[in-house]
């Protein structure tokens, strides 16, 4: 997080202290977050943690809703959905531009402020009439992962994308192969979401390209599958393995050494801070001034221990 979104985050948490006291005020406000992912995607019960605790914190009700599998035009319905039913605010991941502009914008037009999280960039979300993005910078993140494969010696990859249909998907992605000097190319493979194809099509991938150096992933959907092929082929440890965000089992490979570092993008963040800034600007019609850079950390061997135990919860 820069430094000026760190002093904003800081700030916003100082009156949120004055938010959660103010106990005469009378506490009717309620979002509606909707998220792109699937039921089966477990990176986001941090979010739901998240949003459940700042419910909780600040009087305030705040539903999730999301496609159950993942599908994009059933995300524009539920934000169709959720701006017919009048909320305080809807806070929303730009999986994808063309698909979500229309229903963003509507809701806007319609008077309901909108946070966008995670997904997108910090231009899209002024383009559909946001007032503020939080999330990760994806181009970034993924450079500085090839930074570190750089200095690791690592020539040729493979990017494991298993949501290819969401553009910061493929920016991560992007930004590996930059910083490694290379074009993308066929070194990307879209894996879809089946754990067993992940599995199979990773596996059969380094079968045919024995001089893979690195491998890339983008959560964990295609992180523990990876774990598997490589376990499966013997190949754990052997390859520098970079992921995409936490979950239980990645921070027990970067333990092991079968991960190298995992992105952390702060999903709790994301969930937090909109309902914390929606709720502000419902009560007192105040907001945030800028956008809010989440992430990205790196967790490794050396600094998993403090985030292990919180992972899949909070981190």
């Amino acid at each position: 997080m820069k430094s000026l979104s760190r002093k904003l985050a800081y700030g916003i948490f100082a009156v949120a202290a004055l938010v959660t006291g103010a106990s005469a005020q009378a506490a009717n406000e309620r979002f509606v977050l909707i998220s792109h992912a699937p039921d089966s995607d477990s990176w986001w019960n941090t979010i739901k943690t998240a949003i459940k605790e700042a419910g909780q914190h600040l009087s305030v009700t705040v539903e999730y809703r999301n496609p159950p599998t993942g599908d994009l035009a059933d995300m524009a319905r539920i934000v169709e959905q959720a701006a017919a039913s009048n909320p305080n605010g809807i806070i929303v991941t730009i999986a994808d531009f063309d698909v979500l502009q229309a229903p963003i914008t509507n809701a806007v037009k319609k008077g309901i402020p909108v946070v966008t999280i995670n997904s997108g960039t910090q231009e899209q979300s002024a383009r559909l009439g946001a007032l503020m993005h939080v999330g990760q910078p994806e181009y970034d993140a993924g450079f500085g992962a090839g930074k570190k494969a750089k200095d690791a010696g690592v020539k040729s990859f493979l990017c494991v994308n298993h949501y290819i249909t969401n553009p910061a998907s493929v920016e991560r992605c992007k930004g590996f192969a930059d910083a490694l000097g290379t074009p993308l190319g066929n070194q990307m493979i879209d894996s879809g979401m089946d754990p067993s194809e992940v599995e199979n099509k990773v596996a059969a991938y380094l079968k045919a390209n024995p001089n893979t150096g690195g491998i890339l992933t983008l959560g964990p959907n295609s992180a523990h599958p990876t774990i598997r092929a490589l376990e499966k082929s013997q190949q754990a440890g052997k390859l520098f393995f970079g992921t995409f965000d936490l979950s239980p089992e990645i921070a027990k490979a970067i333990t092991d050494g079968t991960i190298n570092f995992a992105i952390d993008q702060q999903p709790y963040l994301q969930g937090y801070l909109p309902v914390m800034a929606l709720t502000l600007n419902a009560r007192y019609g105040v907001f945030p001034g800028n956008n809010i850079n989440s992430g990205p950390g790196f967790v490794t061997k050396q600094n998993v221990a403090l985030v292990r135990k919180l992972a899949g919860e909070y981190r």
